[in-house]
């Protein structure tokens, strides 16, 4: 449904409107089943977000890794570390620079976590699809502001 310029809700309606939605969206999230294999590494959406772009992006150093989730590479480190020691993650050696460690989903649990993933992703391609490119980034960009904004007020 297409919403006219006099149908669009004024930002005291939207923000209204929004932190209605949040809460819920939130809760459908964190009610996704974690597959049975993954249930008792009581995983947090730190190691979701960490596995989500291993498995969109790809095996890569820590580093990278660390770039991405916005955080110090010792925090990545030691995610790894523990995601590692359980068996989720295999840590390679760089075959161009043995220095750099590459992170990759281990294959035994790679059908779960794609699993996992599979039912937010689908959801977010039926809402992002029919956008447009401006669209979709509008909707990024509004979401980033959102959390940057929540982050700054905690001080």
């Amino acid at each position: 449904m297409t919403l006219m310029a006099s149908d669009a809700p004024t930002a005291d309606e939207a923000v209204r409107t929004m932190l209605l939605l949040l809460p819920r969206l939130v809760g459908r999230a964190k009610k996704l089943p974690v597959p049975e294999r993954l249930r008792d590494f009581n995983l947090a959406p730190r190691h979701l977000s960490l596995l989500s772009y291993l498995l969109f992006d790809g095996p890569m150093t820590v580093n990278e890794l660390a770039a991405r989730l916005e955080v110090a590479p010792t925090t990545v480190s030691l995610m790894v570390g523990d995601l590692s020691r359980r068996g989720i993650l295999d840590r390679t050696e760089d075959d161009n620079d043995r220095r750099r460690t590459i992170v990759s989903i281990a294959g035994t649990y790679r059908a779960e976590v794609e699993g996992w993933l599979a039912a937010g992703a689908r959801a977010w391609r039926t809402a992002l699809d029919p956008l447009t490119p401006e669209q979709r980034r509008l909707v990024i960009d509004t979401l980033r502001t959102y959390e940057r904004e929540v982050e700054r007020e905690r001080g």
